[in-house]
């Protein structure tokens, strides 16, 4: 059974390439997002395994949404993700209860295997 995915970024290009790429690679993208309300209640629909989650948002702070969807019993896993570096963020991607943080240069569905695992 391959791992369901929803993919959050407000770019539109992003979420349509780590799409083919993680399809690709065997994960089931179930659903997309482009901001971190409307991920939230993507999460509490679509129960993805997974949310590959940005963290730069224009409406909530992607560390933010990590925590809300994190926060109920039988949360999906939360990665997140950016085109900065993780140096940038600190503790704030453990704190966040996210699983970890990938570089979106790195995006590929070993690297997400490594941390959901």
């Amino acid at each position: 059974m391959s791992t369901k995915v929803l993919i959050v970024d407000d770019h539109p290009t992003f979420r349509s390439t780590a799409r083919l790429l993680l399809e690709s690679e065997g994960f089931d993208v179930i659903g997309e997002a482009p901001d971190g309300l409307s991920a939230i209640a993507a999460a509490d629909e679509l129960h993805p395994d997974l949310v590959l989650l940005d963290v730069n948002l224009p409406d909530l702070d992607g560390f933010d949404v990590a925590a809300r969807i994190t926060s109920v019993l039988g949360a999906p896993a939360v990665v997140l993700t950016s085109s900065r570096d993780s140096s940038d963020f600190g503790p704030l991607v453990h704190r966040s209860g996210a699983r970890g943080f990938i570089p979106k240069g790195e995006l590929s569905g070993a690297a997400l295997t490594a941390l959901i695992r």
